[in-house]
């Protein structure tokens, strides 16, 4: 258990210093009044740019971005987003085939970028295509060949190693040229991305039988640690943590739920943590019956927010992840792994035998 935590906090608990430039493309079939196709960048978790099969326009999703970048941008990666989507399409019905479908919801997916330490100047990136939410193949960008963990991939994946200049060509993106568009991008958003918002604490519960959930929100950055201590040591079971969550403003949540006796809830023998990274003080919120906040009108208190702010954060941080789920087809939720030549997008391969594209688009399988 100890060893799944630590896990938990590496995974949702990166450093302030490190950012993310990722892009993620999503084809669906099968969907009524659904676009087919749709595009998201996101810079450290912000949507900064959207496409889809319906608006047939690349548009900002910061306005930082907006003000920032002209319509040769924009121009440029409504074609990029173009070319892509007709491969996309392609590479559904050639999924279908492979996987001997017919008919049916199905997603293609693909999920690129590349991470920065601002601190340390370490750099990652990585490469990955799913399949009706499942692995299909991805890029081992240290010894530059792609595995194939399904074996509908393999074809593919002998397809894309052969092509050894596009495989140089993707490793110089995503180590050179995505950096140095996450530079730019975090300079342009720097006063929102390099910001220090500090959370508001509540302890929730729907009913004496339920677990007690500590709902940190409006904190900013992302990386937060969220947990419980029980005198004074960190609890790991009976210990359910949640998600990171967007709300609208910009600001994100985090719970983590505990079950716990009734009779435990006056012990004073338990507390919930939040670190935020950049933030030396720990916000400990200490787990008594008075400051519990239920559904039978118990009004307990914040901490340090305003009154009745963890209840309302979550249920508008809710609706902004089931809108942003919608936006990306569930291009971040179905599909849980964290892991084109200008302005961002990295230049690919379109047609079958793995030969360079001019459009900029996206392989097909």
């Amino acid at each position: 258990m100890k060893l799944l935590f630590l896990l938990f906090l590496v995974i949702n608990g990166a450093h302030a210093a490190t950012h993310s430039l990722k892009y993620f493309y999503t084809a669906t079939s099968g969907i009524p009044n659904f676009p087919e196709f749709v595009t998201v960048g996101l810079v450290d978790g912000l949507p900064i740019s959207y496409y889809d099969s319906k608006i047939r326009r690349e548009t900002p999703r910061q306005d930082w971005m907006a003000e920032t970048e002209g319509p040769e941008y924009w121009d440029q990666q409504t074609q990029v987003s173009i070319g892509s989507e007709q491969t996309f399409k392609a590479n559904i019905d050639i999924g279908k085939q492979r996987f001997n479908q017919s008919g049916g919801v199905h997603t293609v997916q693909w999920m690129y970028g590349c991470e920065w330490d601002e601190e340390t100047g370490a750099t990652d990136g990585y490469d990955q295509d799913g399949y009706d939410g499942e692995d299909f193949i991805s890029l081992d960008l240290k010894n530059l060949r792609y595995i194939a963990p399904v074996q509908q991939a393999v074809i593919t994946k002998h397809k894309w190693d052969q092509n050894r200049a596009q495989l140089e060509n993707r490793k110089h993106y995503l180590t050179q040229e995505c950096i140095d568009w996450l530079k730019k991008y975090v300079d342009y958003g720097k006063s929102t991305l390099k910001r220090t918002v500090l959370p508001s604490v509540s302890l929730l519960q729907k009913s004496p039988s339920s677990p007690v959930t500590c709902h940190a929100t409006g904190f900013y950055p992302r990386s937060v640690m969220v947990f419980w201590r029980r005198d004074g040591d960190q609890v790991y079971e009976d210990v359910e943590h949640g998600e990171v969550l967007h709300n609208e403003d910009g600001t994100f949540q985090n719970s983590v739920h505990l079950t716990v006796k009734p009779e435990d809830l006056d012990s004073g023998r338990y507390e919930c943590v939040v670190q935020l990274s950049g933030v030396q003080e720990d916000f400990v919120t200490k787990l008594e019956r008075s400051v519990v906040k239920t559904n039978h009108g118990n009004t307990g208190r914040t901490n340090p927010g305003a009154e009745g702010s963890g209840s309302s954060g979550l249920i508008i941080g809710a609706v902004v992840a089931v809108l942003l789920l919608v936006a990306i087809v569930c291009g971040v939720v179905i599909w849980k792994k964290k892991k084109n030549a200008k302005k961002g997008f990295a230049p690919a391969n379109t047609s079958d035998d793995g030969s360079n594209s001019s459009n900029n688009t996206a392989p097909k399988a």
